[in-house]
Order: C-alpha cells, then structure tokens, then sequence
C-alpha cells in the first residue's frame, strides 16, 4: 500500500464508526478524513463503508482493510513497547502487572524498589484481564495457576499462595463453625460468581457444596476479602491477609489443595534488560519470607 495514513484513517472510521470521531482520534480536520477514504476507495476499486444518518459502516470488504489495518496497529504496538523498554538503566516505566489480591505484597516492594531509584515511574495494572507482555503491555506480570504457556516468555516459579477458610466472629455467632469438611453443605459462602473459576480453593469448594449455598458472589478478588470481611459468608484469603485481622477465626485447618502457585512471567525480548533484571533481583530477594 502506498499512503499508510489513508488504510490507517479507514481503519479509524471502521473503529469509531464516524468520521467526527476518527478525526478526534487522529488529531486531523474531517474533511483529510473524508478525503483519505474517498482517495482509497479510488484506489482500491471498491466500497469500503457505507454511509448512513449515524455514520459509516464496513462492507466486506472494509472489514477485510479492518483485518489487515488491526494486525498491522498491534505490530507497531508492540514494536513501541518492545522499544521503549530496551533503554539501559532503571528509569523511565516499569509496568508490573498481577491480581489486585496480591497488592499488600507487591506495592511495599515496588514503593521501595521505586524510591531506590527515583528515576523510575511504577505502573501497577490489576485486573482479570491478560496483559499482553508480547505488545509491551507490561515489562513483569506476576500470574497465578498453571504454568503460563503463551510463547516468547521467560516464566519463573515464584512461591505458593497459601489460602485460609475464614468468617468472622460475628457470623460464626449466628451460623456456627463447621468441624469437617461434612459440615461446609450447612454453611453460607462468598465466592465467585462463576462456578467454572480455576482457583484450587474454588475447585475444592465445590466438590464440598453447591452454588446456591454461594450467597455472595463477585468476580473481584478485593471486593471478596471486603464480602468475607464484613461477615457476608465463610470464604478464601490469602494467609497473609488472614493474619493481619484478628476478627476472622479459621474454618478448616489449611490444605495443600487450596495453595495457588504463583509465577513471574516477563518477555523474552525484555527479561534481559538492566531495568527488569534490577526488578526481579530486588523483588525475589524481599520476597524470601513469603515462601511457604
């Protein structure tokens, strides 16, 4: 293709769906938008979009352009954020990326890491969503579960998250402790909202009782803690987190079958350099104790 800001302002439209939109995107005036898509259909022969009251809608053939123009914008993204993170020395961003239910682990460490080199900017992205390393998303992702298999990365065993059976005095006030395992199909829980969720203490769960005794339900592992905590129901935290709050009392003793294996993951276009290395060195050396 000769003009690549035409294909790319197609692309733009295609997106948004409106040539005022695709011209706010670009920084540019609607009528260069109008002008690149008129110029390209020219070129190309054929009708891209087709134009209506509420703006543009891709033909079949606009929805091939779309196809090309996408895997082409996500080649140019991760070549910037491969880029930008070849620079020597710990500065600049450092994009580190978990479950927020590891936060009261991770942000100490990244604060102090931080403050050792104040050059650096941390970015800490929490989510359930995948970062994707290989578009530069995120230089370190911290990932629990399988082993990650996604191709190009470097994948580190970290240490296993322990998790605790808890409830609160007050709920055990009105419902009662379970003494084994038998007893949990009597019981109230917080948990997920989906009953395919591949946490261990999930899984387990669930061979012990059914969903409708789930009467508090979220996707957010932080909004969990917050259901167990205000006596919603028994629920899993991590060991640390059951520890630091002396109102919840332990259900079942710990097992081994609830622990979740957590991984350092990075990229292998990234892993070596100063910047992630100094990352990784500070992070396994604070993160000693937590091994259980």
């Amino acid at each position: 293709m000769d003009n690549w800001d035409e294909v790319r302002t197609a692309y733009q439209v295609a997106r948004v769906g409106t040539v005022s939109g695709a011209a706010d995107m670009l920084g540019v005036h609607h009528a260069t938008v109008i002008r690149h898509i008129d110029a390209l259909e020219a070129r190309l022969g054929v009708k891209l979009f087709q134009r209506h009251a509420r703006g543009y809608t891709a033909t079949e053939a606009g929805a091939d352009l779309l196809q090309v123009a996408q895997a082409t914008e996500d080649q140019f993204t991760q070549l910037a954020g491969r880029i930008k993170g070849r620079g020597e020395g710990v500065s600049g961003e450092l994009v580190v990326t978990s479950l927020v239910a590891f936060s009261p682990l991770l942000v100490p460490v990244m604060a102090d890491f931080q403050r050792e080199n104040p050059g650096l900017i941390i970015k800490f992205l929490t989510g359930e969503r995948l970062f994707r390393l290989e578009y530069g998303e995120a230089h370190v992702a911290i990932r629990a579960g399988a082993a990650p298999e996604q191709p190009d990365n470097v994948v580190q065993p970290f240490f296993r998250a322990q998790m605790r059976m808890a409830a609160t005095q007050d709920y055990v006030a009105r419902c009662g402790k379970p003494t084994s395992s038998a007893d949990l199909a009597q019981h109230w829980f917080v948990g997920f909202h989906r009953d395919d969720s591949r946490a261990p203490f999930h899984r387990w769960l669930m061979k012990h009782t059914t969903m409708e005794r789930i009467i508090f339900r979220t996707d957010d592992n932080r909004a969990l803690s917050d259901a167990i905590l205000s006596g919603a129901g028994i629920g899993f935290l991590p060991d640390w987190e059951f520890k630091a709050n002396p109102d919840l009392i332990e259900m079942l003793p710990l097992q081994s079958e609830w622990e979740s294996p957590l991984w350092i993951v990075t990229h292998v276009d990234l892993h070596r350099t100063a910047k992630v290395q100094a990352f990784l060195a500070f992070l396994k050396e604070r993160s000693k104790g937590w091994v259980c």
